[in-house]
């Protein structure tokens, strides 16, 4: 009988960063199949490998367990390649220009857009729906900002809409309007629902190619691992590409609270389904975000008295939610931007512990944006996870001052979360952001911007170090969903998802991270990208 040998691969020459306590550092690894089977010396390994191993030279280069973004969208991502891109604009001009030359060519389509940021424009005033009716007069056009907490339309989106005068604002929504009352062309949270009910819903084809593209840009970051909240549509993309063997990351998938009765009818549960494509929390949003002053405030926002941020969701509402989830095998995940938010959050989390006290689940706060010092502690009492994105901080220090002014001292506080002992699991929220890990990481250790401003960091005390930051990406977003048993360190045993970068980040200045790129990415043993 023919015995076949599983393939093995070596990475050598590196320096490994193990993120496991026991043996935090070595210069190479060894695979068989799709485990890491040892860790050691260049010439222990090499001992150890049989004849015919695979080899891959890491030239000094860091070693790393792929990267698991705790917190984006990822088939979204993969459309949003496609569209319109504003998150480099500097002004309304430009954003005007760019509407301007897609009109030309849209064919009486929509124009669909993304990431546009008055905050940082010159005049950081909210546009309105005149300022694209002079460049788009009759072909809808529809931009999300930033944060994804707004849509910007023009006249002809909002008559397709119809959106008018009389239109009252949703439940957890705003319609912003001009002093008449008419819309202004800025819909708010639930208000955005008004506008995407009318926008053409790509296909299975559509979202199954995004989610390919998503895939291969993953890849060459580094990112072997995405916790993903998305809907039925994009699991259901997400599930082609498995079947097919095309799914090239793994993807820990979270249910919408709005399909929640679905999930438990079919009696779905966390952590679910396959070692690429599985189950995870339910997702849920409590408030706003900080860029449309919609995150939800114990006090009122900085000159604007009148605003304390929009409750997207009553306490009680996310109670039941939670609860009927929980009762049902599902974990909850819910997103909460303001003081306020994480406040009546870890409320609701708390009433859940006390109505299920042998419960083992690991709820989330999704953001954590803004907390008080007597919350933060309440999240180690309650063992919930603090899924964060540090890329936020680097971005938003100077609209945080702007809005929130003296109280950015408890803004993105990794530093006290972790000395409270909180599991904290990083990610990006692209494509709200970039999907880079390496630049969010670089922000939670000097919380500087790329020019290094401010020169000691914003508010520095909540600085991480360089090995907490990777482990936070790392295992702390492997446990975020239950897997830091199979993930998220280079140990003997565990999956073989390894990246290499160009250089040793962990022995040059922090500015490193910003220059470093990744040369290899390896999935279950097998190089996936390589560059």
């Amino acid at each position: 009988m023919k015995v076949l040998h599983e393939p093995t691969l070596a990475v050598v020459n590196g320096a490994v960063y193990t993120m496991d306590r026991s043996w935090p550092s070595a210069e190479a690894v060894l695979v068989r199949g799709e485990r890491i089977i040892a860790v050691g010396s260049t010439d222990e390994i090499r001992a150890l490998a049989p004849q015919g191993t695979q080899e891959i030279d890491a030239c000094g280069g860091a070693v790393l367990p792929g990267f698991d973004d705790a917190h984006l969208h990822f088939v979204s991502y993969g459309l949003s390649l496609q569209r319109l891109l504003l998150a480099d604009a500097p002004n309304l001009e430009t954003v005007q220009q760019r509407v301007r030359e897609r009109a030309r060519i849209a064919d009486q389509g929509w124009i669909l857009g993304r990431s546009w940021n008055h905050n940082t424009w010159p005049r950081p005033i909210m546009p309105s729906r005149y300022d694209l009716d002079g460049v788009a007069s009759t072909t809808p056009v529809a931009l999300t900002s930033k944060d994804g907490h707004a849509i910007w339309c023009n006249t002809a989106a909002l008559r397709l809409a119809g959106i008018d005068q009389d239109t009252p604002d949703p439940s957890g929504g705003r319609i912003l309007r001009e002093d008449d009352g008419s819309p202004s062309g800025i819909l708010c949270d639930a208000a955005i629902q008004l506008l995407q009910r009318v926008i053409p819903l790509p296909n299975e084809g559509d979202l199954a190619r995004a989610a390919r593209v998503a895939c291969q840009a993953a890849l060459s970051l580094g990112v072997t691992s995405v916790q993903s909240c998305e809907g039925p549509d994009e699991y259901r993309a997400l599930s082609r590409l498995e079947r097919s063997g095309e799914l090239g990351v793994r993807v820990w998938h979270m249910v919408p609270v709005e399909n929640l009765g679905e999930a438990l009818h079919v009696g779905l549960q966390t952590g679910q389904g396959s070692d690429r494509l599985r189950i995870g929390h339910v997702k849920m949003f409590a408030d706003g975000a900080l860029g449309s002053a919609t995150a939800e405030m114990l006090t009122p926002y900085e000159g604007d008295a009148s605003n304390t941020g929009v409750a997207v969701s009553d306490s009680e509402t996310l109670y039941e939610a939670a609860l009927a989830a929980a009762q049902g095998g599902l974990t909850s995940a819910i997103h909460a931007i303001g003081d306020r938010a994480n406040r009546r959050v870890l409320d609701v989390y708390q009433r859940l512990a006390q109505s299920q006290p042998q419960a083992q689940h690991r709820h989330r706060i999704e953001h954590v944006q803004l907390i008080m010092p007597e919350d933060v502690a309440r999240l180690t009492r309650l063992g919930v996870v603090a899924s964060m994105q540090p890329i936020h901080c680097m971005h938003d220090m100077d609209m945080a001052d702007r809005q929130w002014g003296a109280r950015s001292r408890q803004a993105y506080v990794f530093r006290d979360l972790l000395d409270a002992r909180v599991p904290l699991a990083f990610g990006t929220d692209c494509p709200v952001e970039s999907l880079e890990p390496l630049p969010g990481i670089y922000a939670a250790v000097t919380r500087q911007d790329v020019d290094g401003t401010p020169p000691d960091g914003w508010y520095p005390a909540q600085r991480l170090s360089l090995g907490e930051a990777l482990h936070a990406y790392t295992m702390g977003s492997a446990y975020a969903s239950y897997q830091e048993q199979v993930k998220g360190s280079i140990t003997p045993g565990k999956w073989a998802d390894i990246i290499v970068l160009s250089e040793d980040v962990g022995a040059a200045p922090a500015a490193a991270l910003l220059r470093a790129h990744v040369t290899t990415t390896i999935v279950a043993g097998q190089i996936a990208y390589q560059g």
